[in-house]
């Protein structure tokens, strides 16, 4: 007969006492650590531990976000260095598991994802200057201010954002380009490399060989780069006819100040980072139809933010999807307050504790901006519908994902058949010139987005891998934009210079090519979802408002979060595994069609453009 002994067993950071059976002629199968049984009660414990850890972590990052002042940046600091204690004592607990061996899948995908502790890792103190020099970042940023001409004070939302998407004095937007980049970027250079160490000390600490390798880990493939890089060869030819295209109408405006290399110079394309050029749409539309810039209606309207986004939330329910809480109205911040210092830049939270889903954002009542609203609304709508998943499992199913959902919204909301029917456009004509039209803006968006979200990070991934030395960071960033955006800077610069760091996203460390894959991806779960609202023609008239059907299948997808690896998402939403770039380029046919028919004397592309010309040692 087998003797048995009966244990308590105590693990450490989530606290559980919990009965173990060990059977002595089988001691290596039933150590505590091995019982899956054990491990579901550790796990759980933990689920809720790090729920209540997570919500006061976000809380003070909302408060410091929602109000930049020392107070809450120190305490945003501290708190941050309490969960990060809170994550490595976990960590070491979760790691001591065998749960490769584990029958429950979803158990062993916890455990697969708690496995790896990101910057936590680092030492305390290390961990400490890491969160301070990223606030300190992100200050400079949300906080730099510019005199232009005779007006001082001026902030990137919504003064110098303005500026640039109305002005067409070539000097008057070089001055704010310039200006810009020296009030945000260049102050944080050396920040940013000693921050870039650190991440790669914590990277190293997990088992990866660099930063850029552990920001991938969430693709689970060791394809990926070779993928991305596939999709924007795919794409590539389409971006550079609307360059072509682009360049072309700016050479009627600004004559010989066009370099003669081929490429566009950055300051004169509406956007302080030239990622989008939506701005120039009424000089570059071909046809002298009703634009679908519905700016002055909502203005005519008196449309406020508060307008915009229970618009956006009719959007969502009208496909079945659930509705904002009552906390998101209560507690999100809509628009600029007048009284404090705020960071601006648009952005959806998730408080982890099931209810509290908010959004900050800087509205303007702008066509741009009303996208922009669909797009952080799709953010809660993925919250909201994986919210009851263990909180390992609330993120997209990649990070593209996420990004991907509420531009599937905008690609509906943009058409004129529903701008028209919730009130913005008086009149929808459909012939083929205002068909034109439309492509070209949603172009001046989609596509021409593309080299930006792939080379952001590639720059990045470079310097973290040290095949980009620190003293060639700014060089290799304009190297890199020439290359696949085919644009130039209105003035020389130096490697004093740190014109990456003038873009949110470089200071606040969020990886950016979750953008390049939601991109493309979103264009895939368009047509899917068109299919299932029964769409008839071409994509890009479709429509999904009010389909349930439609519905029904996004919150089948999106209600699974993390908890499935992406491509059985992928698979799930548009019964196919794989990103491709296919159902792109089926929305853009006829534009690239006419474009064909426009550049027959055009030269596609910028083959003679050195990025040394506009670089000094």
């Amino acid at each position: 007969m087998k003797r048995i002994k009966v244990f308590l067993v105590l693990l450490g950071a989530a606290n559980i006492v919990g009965l173990f059976v060990y059977v002595e002629s089988r001691p290596q199968h039933n150590l505590p650590y091995e019982n899956e049984e054990l491990a579901r009660i550790y796990m759980k414990d933990l689920d809720k531990k790090l729920s209540k850890a997570l919500e006061e972590a976000v809380s003070a990052r909302w408060e410091y976000n929602t109000n930049i002042t020392d107070y809450n940046l120190e305490k945003m600091v501290a708190i941050s260095q309490k969960y990060y204690k809170f994550q490595k004592t976990a960590w070491k607990d979760t790691i001591l598991f065998k749960w490769e061996g584990f029958k429950d899948e979803l158990l062993k995908r916890q455990f697969k994802e708690l496995s790896v502790l990101g910057t936590a890792a680092l030492d305390e103190d290390k961990l400490e200057r890491l969160s301070s020099l990223e606030a300190e970042m992100k200050r400079t940023y949300s906080t730099a201010e510019v005199c232009i001409r005779d007006k001082c004070n001026l902030a990137l939302e919504p003064d110098l954002t303005r500026i640039l998407a109305s002005s067409r004095d070539y000097e008057e937007l070089k001055e704010v380009w310039l200006k810009w980049r020296d009030a945000a970027g260049k102050p944080i250079r050396n920040q940013y490399i000693e921050v870039a160490e650190l991440g790669n000390e914590a990277a190293k600490a997990n088992g990866f060989s660099d930063l850029s390798e552990m920001w991938l880990e969430p693709y689970e493939s060791e394809t990926f780069r070779d993928d991305v890089e596939n999709l924007w060869n795919e794409l590539r030819p389409l971006y550079q006819k609307i360059h072509a295209y682009v360049r072309m109408k700016l050479r009627e405006i600004y004559g010989d100040k066009m370099p003669k290399d081929g490429t566009i110079p950055a300051h004169l394309l509406g956007n302080m980072w030239a990622q989008t050029w939506t701005s120039l749409l009424e000089d570059l539309k071909p046809f002298d139809k009703p634009s679908i810039d519905v700016t002055k209606k909502m203005q005519e309207l008196k449309w406020d933010a508060e307008k915009m986004f229970k618009v956006s939330e009719e959007f969502f329910t009208s496909l079945g999807l659930i509705p904002m809480p009552p906390e998101f109205w209560e507690h999100s911040m809509l628009t600029k307050p007048k009284d404090r210092d705020v960071v601006c830049h648009a952005s959806a939270w998730d408080f982890y504790n099931a209810k509290d889903f908010r959004i900050k954002q800087c509205t303007d009542v702008t066509t741009e901006q009303l996208i922009t609203v669909h797009h952080e609304m799709g953010h809660v709508e993925y919250f909201l519908q994986y919210k009851n998943q263990p909180v390992i499992f609330r993120s997209g199913a990649n990070p593209g994902f996420h990004e991907a959902i509420g531009d599937i919204m905008s690609l509906s909301v943009s058409t004129p058949k529903h701008l028209q029917e919730i009130g913005l456009l008086d009149k929808l004509v459909e012939d083929k010139e205002t068909d034109i039209n439309f492509l070209l803006a949603m172009a001046l968006e989609k596509i021409v987005f593309l080299p930006f979200g792939y080379l952001m990070d590639l720059w990045r991934w470079d310097v973290f891998s040290g095949n980009t030395a620190y003293d060639n960071m700014n060089k290799k960033w304009w190297e890199l934009r020439i290359k696949y955006q085919g644009i130039s800077p209105p003035a020389k610069r130096t490697e004093k210079d740190f014109d990456a760091g003038a873009k949110y996203h470089i200071p606040s460390g969020v990886p950016y090519i979750r953008y390049f894959v939601s991109f493309v991806i979103q264009f895939q779960f368009h047509e899917a979802l068109c299919k299932k609202a029964g769409h008839q023609g071409p994509l890009y008239k479709c429509d999904i408002y009010r389909s349930k059907e439609a519905g029904n299948a996004l919150s089948e997808a999106l209600s699974l979060g993390s908890s499935r690896p992406w491509p059985e998402v992928m698979q799930l939403l548009t019964g196919e595994p794989t990103m491709n770039g296919k159902s792109l380029v089926t929305y853009f046919e006829p534009l690239e069609t006419w474009l064909d028919s426009q550049l027959k004397d055009e030269v596609i592309g910028w083959s003679d453009a050195k990025f040394e010309d506009y670089f000094e040692n």
